[in-house]
């Protein structure tokens, strides 16, 4: 049985579990770590505490296909389509840019972790564990023993690592001198903005008055997007209670990202008061802060990935090697099989 192991079950790690699943032998056993307590990663959707049909999505918020990756993943469109992972976003979006003409946006009725979640599905028979947090790689008997902070470490036969860029320098173990001068120097200088945001969830009926679904706030030193969250995802129901969704600027971000949620929530409502006010109050909260948010400077020369060692293969994907959306870890994603396929 030959064993890899994928860190990280966001985008491109889940992806990379189908793709693998796919291609790969019949005897090749899957298996996907994860940290957080479930998946999606920054494709993260939350739900209420108080009522589960009341989600929101607190980090991506929707996807943008330009028309080249519209044609170069179109298999990967229509695949989600046709499952209705993806509908067509028609909601009114205030302030929105397209930097493209002809780019189309896509919204996820029932959250974008369903994106995610879809593609660790298609990865049948992947074996998926959450709270599972690496922290040693050691190169042992031409294999990878990977360590996490409880439970006994285990082998593999190849590792995939899709976390952010510095939590993969983090790594104890055999990956410090494995990674040459080089690949060290492309990898210290990847950077990511910062940010919070921060969820509201209200009771069924509550009524969020609003020309639009979602809008961009440029004149604000705290709040960036503000989102009314089912309105978005054209899910009009009396059932589930409405969320909105904030985002901050990336400045107030940064200036607040070694504070704790429990101060930084409050200045957040505090100046959504001004930008909304009269907006109800909610029954709960829900505030995330996003150290690695978006890629700002990725690793260069190394399109889709690094390949730290072939035999056995450790390599490292994800949006870091790319750019942060659905196709620049779909990117990732497709260059890490091909590594498997030419090593393997």
């Amino acid at each position: 049985m030959f064993r890899v192991l994928i860190v990280g079950a966001g985008l491109t790690g889940s992806l990379c579990a189908c793709l693998l699943r796919r291609e790969m032998p019949s005897n090749t056993r899957i298996v996907v770590w994860d940290k957080a307590r479930g998946a999606g990663g920054r494709m993260a959707t939350s739900r209420s505490p108080n009522d589960p049909t009341c989600t929101a999505d607190l980090g991506a918020q929707y996807i943008t296909a330009t028309p080249y990756y519209s044609q170069k993943h179109q298999s990967f469109y229509e695949e989600l389509l046709a499952h209705s992972i993806l509908k067509f976003l028609t909601a009114p979006v205030e302030g929105m840019v397209m930097k493209e003409d002809g780019s189309r946006n896509f919204i996820t009725p029932r959250g974008i972790s369903s994106i995610v979640k879809h593609y660790l599905g298609e990865s049948a028979g992947a074996e998926v564990f959450f709270n599972y947090h690496v922290t040693h790689i050691h190169l042992k008997d031409e294999k990878w023993e990977v360590c996490r902070k409880s439970g006994a470490p285990e082998q593999f036969h190849a590792v995939v690592l899709t976390m952010p860029v510095p939590q993969i320098l983090q790594l104890q173990g055999d990956l410090d001198k494995l990674i040459d001068r080089t690949q060290r120097q492309k990898l210290e200088a990847v950077s990511y903005s910062s940010r919070y945001a921060l969820g509201l969830f209200y009771e069924a009926g509550t009524e969020i008055d609003g020309p639009w679904a979602a809008k961009y706030i440029t004149n604000n030193p705290c709040i960036r997007f503000i989102s009314i969250d089912n309105k978005k995802r054209s899910l009009e129901s009396t059932d589930a209670g409405p969320a909105v969704v904030i985002h901050t600027s990336m400045t107030f971000g940064l200036e607040h990202l070694e504070e704790g949620k429990e101060k930084v929530e409050p200045l957040i409502l505090e100046e959504l008061a001004r930008v909304l006010p009269g907006l109800p109050k909610p029954v709960s909260t829900e505030c995330q802060k996003w150290r690695y948010s978006q890629v700002t400077q990725a690793v260069s020369e190394s399109p889709g990935q690094m390949t730290i060692h072939a035999r056995p293969l450790l390599v490292c994907g994800g949006d870091g090697f790319t750019h942060s959306n659905f196709d620049g870890c779909t990117d990732s994603a497709l260059k890490i099989l091909d590594v498997f396929k030419s090593n393997l």
